[in-house]
């Protein structure tokens, strides 16, 4: 799992905008689109849209660095699609589909991103890039973040109409919001109108 903690903005159902940090760099990459419903969220059209959406994720890619070709736009989409499934899976306790991990598998097997110090001694990557690389880094993350000691710390918001997944690092492991300040705070609105209702 990536120790960089950044996060990305994304929007409430309200149009409020909210910084939101999934935990993880495989998790980040959820936030682009998916399967199903989720294709109505899909940011990752053409292959310079991922090139575009890798400089706001936690690696800090320059889009000029990085060449990402239709056929690894592809890849993304399938990558991100089995990290979906498998998010899902472990979060709900689920049986895990042997195709989700073996797409994570594919795309890990393949040379990553080589990480490197510049010379005042801070992390970079060694640049320009293919997308493929990064599409290793990424699946390699989700098989630290599934194998690891958060891998039973993998949740889905508690909110009814809110699909995001999160690692759930809390000290008392008992997070249930993507966002207090979004989803957290819609619950006790909920909750409080229903106890003024009755």
């Amino acid at each position: 799992m990536s120790a960089v903690s950044t996060g990305l903005v994304i929007y409430s159902a309200e149009g409020t905008p909210y910084l939101f940090d999934p935990g993880s760099l495989c998790l980040e990459l959820l936030l682009t689109g998916g399967p199903g419903v989720l294709a109505r969220y899909e940011v990752l059209h053409e292959p310079h849209d991922l090139a575009e959406w890798l400089a706001l994720s936690r690696l800090r890619l320059t889009p000029a660095d990085l060449s990402v070709s239709p056929g690894e736009l592809e890849a993304a989409h399938r990558l991100r699609d089995a990290l979906w499934q498998l998010a899902r899976a472990v979060a709900r306790s689920e049986p895990r589909r042997a195709e989700d991990v073996a797409e994570i598998n594919r795309a890990a097997a393949e040379p990553p991103l080589i990480p490197q110090l510049t010379a005042d001694i801070t992390p970079a990557w060694r640049l320009p890039a293919s997308a493929t690389q990064v599409l290793s880094a990424i699946a390699r993350d989700a098989v630290d973040l599934f194998s690891g000691r958060f891998a039973t710390r993998i949740r889905e918001c508690g909110a009814p109409d809110c699909y995001l997944i999160f690692v759930d690092t809390s000290p008392s492991g008992r997070r249930r919001w993507c966002s207090m300040e979004t989803c957290g705070n819609r619950s006790k609105v909920r909750a409080l109108r229903s106890r003024r209702a009755t």
